[in-house]
């Protein structure tokens, strides 16, 4: 990886979308953290999910730890979709609320999953969290466009 999260560093994204570095020479340049920014902004616009983003460490239980990650996120988690991201773990998980698992199953999140390792493998963790937000958000769709 390129750029090295130092430990105990997390970066968040608020309910908004907005990305919050949490320490004050974070591993995120501005210009990052505004690729990451607009990045989680079109994906609920264009789904109306809300994506929500996590990176740092996970524990010893990666799963449990994102899924209550998830679940204090805030709002309606049902339509939420949680990135989380342990580089120091080699870990990704993915959360989906309860409505937001029926617009992105199983098999599309474990899609963008693949694309991230491919990208995270060649040290690009911005880019990475692009590919996959853009990925599921095509996978999810729009609203308007679903039929059920």
């Amino acid at each position: 990886m390129t750029q090295q999260l130092e430990s105990g560093h997390t970066s968040t994204a608020d309910t908004a979308g907005s990305v919050v570095d949490e320490s004050a020479n974070g591993p995120f340049s501005y210009q990052d953290l505004a690729r990451l920014d607009e990045a989680l902004t079109m994906s609920s616009k264009e789904t109306g999910l809300r994506f929500t983003l996590y990176i740092g460490d996970l524990g010893s239980d990666t799963r449990a730890t994102a899924e209550g990650l998830h679940a204090r996120s805030g709002g309606d988690t049902a339509n939420a979709v949680l990135v989380a991201m342990s580089p120091g773990q080699r870990v990704l998980e993915i959360v989906t609320g309860s409505a937001a698992a029926r617009r992105l199953p199983d098999r599309a999140c474990a899609l963008a999953v693949l694309a991230m390792t491919s990208r995270l493998g060649s040290g690009d963790l911005v880019g990475a969290v692009v590919n996959g937000l853009r990925q599921m958000s095509d996978a999810a769709g729009h609203p308007s466009r679903r039929t059920h």
